[in-house]
């Protein structure tokens, strides 16, 4: 199976900027989308042979997730069923027969960790969500989680340190998730591989130089090791301040 993660930061604007030819070119069987920023009846996409789930924030032009998947899920759950959490459109879970798809868009702690607090109680309360699913079945989850896990997961990681995105609560929270029975796969597969980003800043030319941050991913439970075929970074393709990430997995 191939499986794409992409935070497209405005799909209605990433469609004009070439997500349709990417979406087609990869042909992946499930691909997930953060940050689609937008409401029920404001985009149609022609995807032929895909089921489309869409989870929409309540605020206008912010936030949200969506899956395209060719095989039809067993079931569907919007948010984590708790509600201070699941007005952004932060989460989606699709259920198949051998394991959960879960896309989320983490919320960000913003500057100076003004959502510090919101982010350490979304964080302990989704990573009890994903134990609860991997109870019943293996969990593929894939996202944006706002979070350099590591140093060798951002450009410049000594003038960052405690920012947004790589505060010592974020990392460590991001840990306490491997430590519960989950893989980073890109790290998986290329646990030494530096400039591997998936995130840069619209300013400072950071893209043409890769000054960026690795905070797109594909983590999974640990009995899924054996199925794991490789793990990508599409950095390459453009159309957001993000680019695509994938998996490939031998499931059905």
């Amino acid at each position: 199976m191939q499986l794409i993660s992409w935070n497209v930061n405005g799909l209605r604007a990433c469609v004009t900027k070439g997500f349709l030819d990417f979406f087609k070119t990869i042909d992946a069987d499930i691909f997930c989308l953060q940050e689609i920023k937008l409401q029920e009846g404001q985009i149609e996409l022609d995807l032929p042979g895909y089921h489309q789930y869409f989870n929409y924030a309540q605020k206008k032009g912010y936030s949200g997730t969506a899956i395209f998947s060719k095989k039809e899920a067993l079931s569907v759950d919007y948010g984590i069923g708790i509600p201070q959490h699941d007005t952004e459109g932060r989460v989606i879970t699709l259920e198949f027969d051998s394991f959960y798809m879960v896309t989320v868009y983490t919320p960000n702690a913003q500057s100076e960790l003004a959502r510090i607090d919101y982010r350490m109680e979304w964080e302990q309360d989704f990573r009890k969500y994903l134990m609860k699913l991997d109870e019943n079945k293996p969990v593929i989850l894939c996202g944006d989680l706002n979070v350099a896990h590591q140093p060798i997961d951002l450009k410049n990681p000594k003038a960052n340190e405690g920012n947004a995105g790589y505060s010592p609560q974020e990392r460590e929270q991001f840990s306490k998730l491997l430590d519960a029975g989950f893989i980073d796969t890109y790290r998986y597969f290329y646990p030494d591989k530096e400039g591997s980003y998936s995130w840069w800043s619209y300013r400072f030319r950071a893209r043409q130089n890769n000054a960026g941050w690795r905070i797109d991913y594909f983590v999974v439970s640990k009995r899924l090791k054996d199925y794991l075929a490789d793990a990508t970074i599409y950095s390459e393709t453009l159309g957001s301040d993000h680019c695509p990430v994938g998996l490939e997995i031998n499931l059905k």
